[in-house]
């Protein structure tokens, strides 16, 4: 169903990286968002009068909160979705972060305010009164709101949406705090036990779990975080692919939006090689990745000394010394600057982030091996880490 409703709503809906089209798919996400929430919350609304529910009472502001959450989030994608302008040159795309982060927050509110009603409603308990009508509103709410939660997770996965995904992840938790008071109102009928209350709060620490990850997962992109594994493998690819180049390392991507990065990276060349055939290449590798992933990308060419077999042979020693420390270890821009008492081995270290060796521990390990292959080797590493 929810593919049908893509093809109606959205034209060209299989071109998720184009930002109007995402727009529409925010659009679409938002409005069914508040018009079925709505709905919910006044049907819950009268139901919970009816049965004299807390928890069901609750349940329906839930409702208008979630009503709420998919305003913020339709007004979100309508401003990403503007183009870039003097103030900001690299447009508006990360407000869809920001919007995922205020529908947290609601989804934080709502749980408090649950949270803080049960405690009343334990404290001061009330008979409910038990309605095959509210029954089956609750039953129709749960499956309304299962809906919702696939219908906004294939909207989230589609476009890469973390605002989308928030909004389905409050769905999953509305359809589970709507089981819950289902199941209070079923045992108070069969038993005569009234654990409103107790239901209300169980519902209320689900809700402010549900917060508390999105949340998290909202101000990730927010704060910076590496880029994907699949995405590196690709660009990587792409710039070997050429004549030329022989190697590439310090890739670093800025997100300024699910849509919207910008790139540098270094490229390696033989020293050899002609430079204005290679800067031409170069260009043209910006110019692919510019047409391929829509980012602006920069990239600065090492030049690499191939053809020395001296430094050759010592580029090798030092691989070879670092795979023996660990192979997730790996180096770039070796250089050799002899002197008239030692030479110098120059070279960028590759770290893993969460190498269990300190930099000054890995340093000396490493220069002591290189002593005893020759004593006027002395290294100088300047240490990168990686987060892929």
């Amino acid at each position: 169903m929810s593919e049908l409703l893509f093809k109606i709503f959205i034209k060209d809906h299989a071109n998720t990286t184009d930002a109007k089209v995402r727009e529409k798919y925010g659009t679409l996400g938002g409005m069914a968002g508040i018009i079925i929430n709505v709905m919910l919350c006044i049907i819950k609304f009268f139901a919970g009068i009816i049965s004299a529910s807390v928890s069901l009472l609750a349940d329906s502001f839930n409702n208008l909160s979630d009503a709420l959450s998919s305003i913020i989030t339709l007004v979100g994608f309508k401003m990403a979705g503007k183009p870039a302008d003097k103030q900001h040159p690299y447009g508006h795309g990360r407000i869809e972060y920001i919007s995922a982060l205020l529908v947290s927050i609601v989804i934080l509110f709502m749980g408090y305010e649950l949270m803080r009603s049960s405690f009343d409603k334990i404290i001061d308990a009330q008979t409910i009164i038990y309605s095959n009508v509210s029954i089956i509103i609750l039953i129709i709410s749960i499956l309304t709101k299962l809906w919702m939660f696939f219908f906004n997770r294939k909207i989230g996965k589609t476009i890469n949406s973390q605002a989308i995904i928030a909004a389905a992840k409050d769905s999953l938790g509305d359809c589970v705090a709507t089981l819950a008071v289902l199941c209070g109102m079923l045992i108070f009928r069969f038993s005569g036990y009234c654990v409103d209350g107790y239901i209300g709060l169980i519902v209320a620490c689900f809700i402010l779990f549900t917060g508390y990850q999105t949340i998290r997962d909202s101000l990730s992109p927010l704060l910076g975080q590496p880029p994907e594994t699949e995405l590196v493998g690709q660009i990587e690819a792409l710039v070997l692919s050429h004549e030329g180049i022989i190697g590439m390392h310090d890739l670093i991507i800025h997100n300024y939006g699910p849509t919207r990065f910008m790139l540098s990276l270094h490229a390696e060349v033989r020293a050899s090689d002609n430079v204005l055939e290679l800067h031409d290449t170069i260009d043209l590798i910006e110019k692919e990745l510019c047409t391929r992933y829509g980012c602006d990308a920069v990239i600065h060419m090492d030049p690499i000394e191939t053809d020395n077999e001296i430094i050759n042979h010592a580029r090798q020693v030092v691989a070879d010394i670092i795979a023996s420390i660990d192979t997730r270890l790996s180096m770039h821009d070796f250089r050799m600057v002899t002197g008239p008492t030692h030479t110098n081995l120059i070279f960028d270290l590759v770290v893993p982030f969460d190498f269990d060796i300190s930099d000054a521990q890995l340093l000396s390990r490493i220069q002591d091996k290189i002593f005893d292959f020759d004593k006027n080797y002395f290294v100088v590493i300047s240490i990168d880490k990686n987060y892929v």
